[in-house]
């Protein structure tokens, strides 16, 4: 595992004032196997990657240290809202123009555009479903 995706978990589980075992038991783990974690002597499935994203409401990305930002999601999110857009955002689907393969920086712009419609559209649904 990466020293920066612990760390960051680390930063995120001490920024909400909670235990290895507080975080350990949100994620339906013990706290040996939270210790595990944080020390590097145990890797991190897929499902316990989106786990913590979900419980820290931040991007699998960002957890993974491929994006700086955090992408938290609007406080009226659900957590299916919150895996329906990292499946859009993890799709397979190439990105590129003119033949050539889109820069990271250049993806990660889209990544941001994209989240931000995303975030208003599905808003904007629910507020008309309340109509």
């Amino acid at each position: 595992m990466i020293s920066s995706t612990i760390e960051r978990i680390i930063n995120l589980r001490e920024s909400n004032n909670w235990s290895q075992k507080d975080l350990a038991e949100k994620m339906g783990l013990n706290k040996v196997t939270m210790n595990k974690i944080e020390h590097g002597n145990r890797s991190i499935s897929n499902d316990e990657l989106l786990k913590l994203a979900n419980i820290f409401n931040v991007s699998t990305d960002y957890l993974l240290g491929n994006n700086e930002k955090d992408h938290k999601s609007p406080d009226w999110a659900t957590e299916a809202d919150r895996i329906d857009l990292d499946k859009l955002l993890q799709s397979n689907t190439p990105m590129g123009y003119g033949g050539m393969s889109m820069a990271p920086e250049d993806k990660e712009k889209v990544r941001n555009v994209i989240e931000g419609i995303y975030w208003d559209r599905l808003k904007k649904i629910r507020e008309e479903g309340k109509k």
